[in-house]
């Protein structure tokens, strides 16, 4: 008899996406900015307390809408870490920018707050933490930084919806914030992000750049008698159908999170012994940190090869992944960035990381077969 197979993810519909999307199709507009999309302006606002949210076609829309209003030059420098998806440095790149390296923490796989002042030079423009798994950065340092050195902050908070620091919602905390809701977060509306604007003189801008640099906005609230081309812009709105489902999700937010939260709690008691044998290590997360179970992953030993676990996981139905090949060793980091120091931090979590199933309807007792598999594996390779 064939075993069963556990997906690593499996995207989750509460059971009103179809119905909304049929709702947007006979409200006659399927274009960007229709009630959809008020209502999850609306509901991020209220969730974040930003200036302006701004649904966008992805994390990676929001991310360059976010160097668009930086008015980066050629040869403008952005801090940011090498263990992150490769739209936290393209956003800066298509601006003639330059991505910064520099290594991450230990605990939390956050860039190190504490290289950052090394880092910078007359060029640098902006720092760029992204918030691993969903735990926050360490972000009262890093906005001390930016405040004395007159930086602005983006959060890149792709992996964050429903995550804190401090009681503050990811993304709401630097001057700009990205969001996704990619089929693989916790969220979902199958691609999507969106544009938290936390410093409100950059709201009218943000609203220019996505409509194509129009003041489109600004005309249908009657604020000007005609829109016309104001500056650089691109089309990073989606469609009101991408938005009726995103609003079935944002509707129950709360509970995915509850219950993802279960799931990684789940996780992390079952594997604290390997962790106190040595062959593995649990995601730490600080106390200031309210995270979302966006992930769980171990950090495996190093006497243990990641591919030849991977491989036998599947082989017995458990699918699991690595993530980050660190972004300054890859051959466009090469060529459009440069790294401060050889990132050994960034290095050891490339190649150790190995992801676990996470998903809202992973029942507990599949997840305790999941469990008890990578526990006889590992110990069998350890």
């Amino acid at each position: 008899m064939k075993e069963k197979t556990t997906p690593f993810n499996r995207p989750y519909m509460t059971g009103k996406e179809l119905h909304y999307i049929a709702q947007a199709h006979f409200n006659g507009q399927l274009a960007g900015d229709g009630p959809f999309t008020k209502r999850c302006h609306a509901w991020l606002e209220r969730q974040t307390g930003s200036a302006k949210a701004l649904l966008t076609h992805s994390c990676t829309a929001a991310l360059e809408m976010a160097a668009l209003l930086l008015d980066l030059e050629p040869g403008d420098e952005v801090i940011m870490p090498s263990y992150t998806f490769v739209s936290t440095a393209n956003a800066f790149v298509l601006r003639g920018a330059k991505p910064v390296f520099i290594d991450i923490r230990p605990d939390t796989l956050n860039i190190d707050e504490s290289l950052i002042e090394a880092a910078l030079t007359p060029r640098t423009r902006a720092i760029v933490p992204v918030h691993y798994a969903g735990v926050a950065c360490e972000m009262d340092t890093i906005m001390r930084i930016a405040q004395r050195h007159g930086l602005m902050v983006i959060e890149d908070a792709a992996q964050g919806v429903m995550s804190t620091y401090k009681g503050r919602a990811l993304g709401s905390i630097g001057h700009l914030g990205a969001y996704s809701f990619h089929e693989t977060k916790n969220v979902i509306s199958g691609e999507g992000g969106a544009l938290l604007v936390n410093n409100a003189e950059f709201s009218i801008r943000a609203e220019t750049i996505r409509e194509k640099g129009t003041d489109r906005s600004r005309f249908f609230r009657g604020e000007v008698d005609k829109y016309t081309w104001q500056e650089v812009g691109s089309s990073f709105l989606p469609g009101e159908l991408v938005a009726g489902f995103l609003w079935a999700q944002l509707e129950e937010a709360e509970r995915i999170t509850r219950e993802r939260l279960d799931i990684w709690e789940r996780y992390h008691q079952a594997f604290a012994s390997l962790e106190r044998d040595g062959t593995l290590r649990r995601p730490i997360v600080p106390a200031d940190c309210g995270h979302n179970a966006h992930m769980y992953y171990v950090l495996l030993a190093s006497s243990l090869d990641r591919q030849n676990v991977i491989a036998e996981l599947k082989q017995r139905g458990i699918w699991t992944v690595f993530h980050y090949v660190p972004l300054h060793n890859s051959p466009a980091g090469l060529r459009y960035c440069r790294a401060e120091g050889d990132l050994p931090e960034t290095c050891l979590a490339g190649e150790r990381l190995l992801r676990l199933p996470l998903w809202v309807g992973l029942s507990p007792q599949e997840q305790a077969r999941v469990i008890e598999t990578i526990a006889e594996v590992l110990t069998k390779r350890a």
